[in-house]
């Protein structure tokens, strides 16, 4: 054993709190993932060297509360937007969250230290197929936070996301266990088992991305905008105007052209829909709020913005809950379609045991006084001429293989969504994994942020265009055309789930032919 294995074996806790903390350092916007492969290595080469349950659960655990708080540290952000709790609170959550979801990699450590114990090429195997398992746990567990997924690291990395395709995003975490695994076993100087490991992840790595697949003459025109709106301006009183002024700029144009416009989360705080008592209308209608929109559009142009519903009591006097919407409207003013946010953000757009945080001074982050309703789920609109658009606001989009209606395929998916409050990390990632979204179901998704990061981006995850971080641009082109559907589209997260037994399966087989 060498001095520096003595020394990790000496800490194995603190070293994989390390780890795991410069292990997030792959995710955008750094996109070290040199440094993630390394620090996996070096998470594997701790696991190794454990000797019980306890150890081996309790290392996974700091190895994901190093990775969460670091590649979390965004959240915190959110909470300087709200008068009502200091802003300190904002650190705490952000480690309050990674307890909680360094439970995810600790039963993975557990998982594959149990099977591999003290043999590498068996670790390996067993622990990316674990890893794989946990993260999918993740993504629905208590409602489900799978932000960042590892496999989202992949995306710089030449062919290796086009995986996604066929095996998912949570499938993908397996090339990275086998990059690390092979500068591990390098380290070991066990060359036989780690050169086929790093050919393989090598070869996906430098085979070049493929090129944006050109735009077929005939696909629709899209406009996409975005304001720089930050969060302190976007629900201040008297605002309003001044809001709307800045979203009108960006989408009044010359030409008669008919396309889609695309608005982003909770673009304006009007209600489009009729039939509420008059005062929750604020003295704006929303025949007037229509006609004003309308007004930026010419003949033949949809317009797609996200919005707010009011849900009222039996009674039906008085407001009992809001709906996260994104409504199409067309250039007659009339409403044809709307979807309804079904994946709430907890604390954000909801707050948990109400009446008891209530009580103590804490509210939920996003303005309002009652709680957001979810929707039924993914779900298609039509809109006519210009196609299906399958929609998913803000962080729905992060859910692999809940974003679609099987039964009713979109030709591309809208992501409206409101990044002003992620700090300077959340919104590159949040793009990242919209972009696997795209590789997974062959479709082309539309991004419309206030302040960025707001993109086109092809079937492929290639970005076409895109506005920066804090500016105010608008985004004109043609609709990328979707693909047809992708394996991962067909069968969904039971592909990657199948992999993770696969990989348990041949460890399992490894580990009783040695023997």
């Amino acid at each position: 054993m060498s001095k520096i294995q003595k020394i990790v074996a000496r800490h194995p806790y603190g070293f994989s709190l390390l780890a795991g903390g410069l292990s997030a350092t792959g995710f955008a916007p750094l996109n070290l993932w040199p440094l993630t492969l390394a620090m996996l290595a070096l998470w594997m080469a701790i696991l190794i060297q454990v000797q019980s349950r306890k150890a081996a659960l309790f290392s996974g655990w700091m190895f994901g509360l190093g990775h969460f708080i670091i590649g979390l540290n965004w959240i915190a952000k959110a909470f300087t937007f709200q008068a009502a709790m200091p802003e300190w609170l904002g650190y705490v959550a952000v480690v309050l969250l990674s307890l909680y979801l360094a439970v995810f990699p600790a039963l993975a450590a557990l998982g594959g230290w149990w099977i591999g114990k003290d043999r590498p090429v068996v670790l390996i195997p067993a622990l990316a197929g674990m890893w794989i398992i946990t993260e999918w746990l993740r993504s629905w567990v208590f409602s489900g936070f799978i932000w960042s997924p590892l496999g989202t690291i992949a995306l710089p990395l030449g062919r290796m996301a086009d995986i996604t395709m066929f095996i998912g995003s949570y499938g993908l975490s397996v090339l990275l266990f086998a990059g690390a695994g092979g500068l591990w076993l390098l380290f070991q100087k066990k060359w036989q088992a780690a050169l086929p490991l790093l050919f393989v992840f090598a070869g996906l790595s430098l085979w070049p991305h493929h090129q944006a697949t050109p735009i077929a003459a005939n696909q629709p025109l899209i406009t996409v905008v975005q304001p720089n709106i930050g969060q302190q301006d976007k629900w201040q009183a008297g605002y309003e105007e001044q809001n709307l002024t800045k979203l009108a700029q960006l989408t009044l144009r010359e030409d008669d052209k008919p396309r889609i416009i695309f608005w982003p989360e909770a673009a304006i705080p009007d209600y489009l829909e009729t039939g509420y008592p008059a005062r929750y209308y604020y003295g704006r209608p929303p025949e007037f709020v229509r006609q004003q929109l309308s007004g930026l559009m010419k003949p033949g142009d949809m317009l797609v913005l996200g919005a707010l519903k009011l849900e009222f009591d039996e009674a039906g006097g008085r407001a009992a809950g809001a709906r996260n919407s994104v409504f199409a409207m067309d250039a007659q003013r009339e409403l044809v379609g709307r979807y309804d946010k079904a994946h709430l953000v907890p604390y954000g757009e909801y707050l948990p045991m109400r009446p008891f945080l209530s009580a103590i001074g804490l509210s939920r982050l996003a303005p309002g006084d009652f709680d957001f309703w979810p929707g039924p789920g993914a779900r298609s609109i039509d809109l006519g001429k210009f196609g299906k658009a399958g929609i998913q606001v803000c962080y729905e989009i992060i859910f692999s293989g809940q974003v679609v209606d099987p039964e009713n395929r979109p030709d591309f998916i809208f992501n409206p969504s409101n990044d002003a409050w992620f700090g300077s990390w959340g919104p590159p990632q949040h793009l990242a994994q919209a972009r696997l979204r795209a590789i997974e179901e062959g479709l082309p998704v539309i991004r419309s942020t206030p302040t960025g990061i707001s993109a086109v981006i092809d079937a492929q995850g290639t970005i076409i265009a895109s506005v920066p971080m804090a500016q105010a641009g608008r985004i004109d082109g043609r609709l990328p055309q979707a693909s047809t559907p992708t394996l991962f589209a067909r069968f969904g997260n039971a592909l990657p789930l199948g992999l993770a037994i696969i990989l348990l399966l041949s460890a399992i087989a490894i580990r009783l032919r040695a023997r």
